[in-house]
């Protein structure tokens, strides 16, 4: 008598749970997001099995690469949690080209990966335009990217991102420069709100207080909860890529820039500065927005907390040149930034911070109060 089992169906792909054809269509559909943010020495044309960038096209002649990756935190679980997938990608692109923008680089492209347990052609496509319209932002190209379907691994509609942008700066133009001194300007951009980091504890306090996402924001009136935590973190590259081009480039009147993410400005602008020197911030040159105030209060935040946990109302520092800072903020002011005088740069104090990626640094010294309202 056999013992030979009888044949088992046939089990493809897609009864485990990963649709190869809604994959394909995906990459079909976002062809057209990609060719719009084509710059020069980007390959358009998606599909192939690694994007091709020619920095000679692109203009340059000695260039050092600089690259970032970074995601943009639990406030994806916002997106996730009320279905406004439009703007998170832009959140992404900006985690990642602001970075590349500190070191004077101009950002040349970007790729996106894109994690989820079972693949909605539909919310793909709204967050990959995000991160197509932040590219755009950015003069970056959308060169190429990783769409994995991983049945098992994310419950029901749950997704993860991640940015990876690399970008180039000319030998001798690198920031920060060595002569950062005392006496330099600190020049403050302005945030759109929270950006993307501290939304653990962001999201925790609109727990607690028991707020609905779909009801009105107590701290953005006008707006829903989700719609006002939701707001995309600002892009500055074209800002500062303007403001350098007008004041000399990376060995002009620019000498160092910040960009303002997790750790805040106590531990992010230590970051930029030599061992022997302090920024001297004073905290009531400007008015960050209401839901930082919201945030303090709802979370009885001591000021110091919330310097070194949020932007608090500033995503970009720049540190300029004393007798030059004035055609700085000309510049910055040319191309529609409301640039704040929040600072200057002095002799150390021997306080020292643990300045992310620095170790020990000089501590922020800090004069006035946060104008929390």
């Amino acid at each position: 008598m056999s013992t030979m089992k009888s044949p088992t169906p046939s089990i493809t792909y897609a009864d485990a749970g990963v649709d190869i054809d809604a994959g394909n269509a995906l990459v079909e559909a976002i062809k057209p997001l990609a060719k719009s943010t084509h710059r020069a020495g980007a390959n358009p044309d998606l599909g192939g099995f690694g994007g091709l960038f020619d920095l000679k096209q692109a203009g340059f002649v000695d260039p050092i690469l600089v690259s970032t990756n970074d995601g943009v935190g639990t406030k994806l679980k916002i997106a996730i949690d009320t279905g406004q997938h439009g703007t998170i990608g832009i959140d992404l692109v900006a985690m990642c080209v602001n970075d590349l923008v500190v070191a004077g680089a101009q950002p040349l492209f970007f790729l996106d990966y894109f994690a989820t347990g079972k693949l909605d052609p539909k919310v793909a496509e709204t967050v990959i335009s995000g991160i197509a319209a932040g590219c755009r932002m950015a003069n970056c190209a959308l060169i190429g990217g990783e769409t994995a379907e991983m049945p098992g691994m994310y419950h029901g509609t749950d997704y993860d991102l991640a940015g990876f942008s690399v970008g180039a700066v000319e030998r001798g133009e690198i920031l920060p420069r060595a002569d950062v001194a005392v006496g330099d300007v600190l020049i403050g951009l302005p945030s759109s709100g929270v950006h993307s980091n501290g939304y653990s504890l962001v999201r925790r306090l609109v727990g607690e207080q028991q707020l609905s996402w779909e009801g009105v924001a107590p701290f953005d009136t006008g707006k829903t909860v989700a719609q006002s935590l939701l707001e995309p973190t600002r892009i500055y590259v074209a800002a500062i890529l303007a403001a350098l081009k007008a004041t000399g480039g990376g060995r002009g009147a620019i000498r160092a820039l910040a960009h303002i993410t997790g750790g805040g400005l106590s531990e992010n602008l230590p970051r930029v500065l030599p061992g022997h020197l302090a920024a001297h911030v004073d905290l009531a040159s400007w008015q960050p927005p209401s839901v930082f105030g919201w945030l303090a209060k709802a979370g009885s935040i001591g000021q110091s907390e919330m310097l070194r946990t949020f932007n608090c109302g500033i995503g970009m520092v720049i540190v300029a040149e004393e007798a030059r800072a004035g055609e700085v903020v000309a510049a910055l002011a040319a191309v529609g930034e409301t640039p704040l005088l929040i600072g200057h740069i002095a002799a150390g104090t021997g306080n020292k911070s643990a300045a992310k990626g620095k170790g020990e640094a000089e501590a922020v010294v800090y004069s006035g109060a946060l104008r929390l309202a």
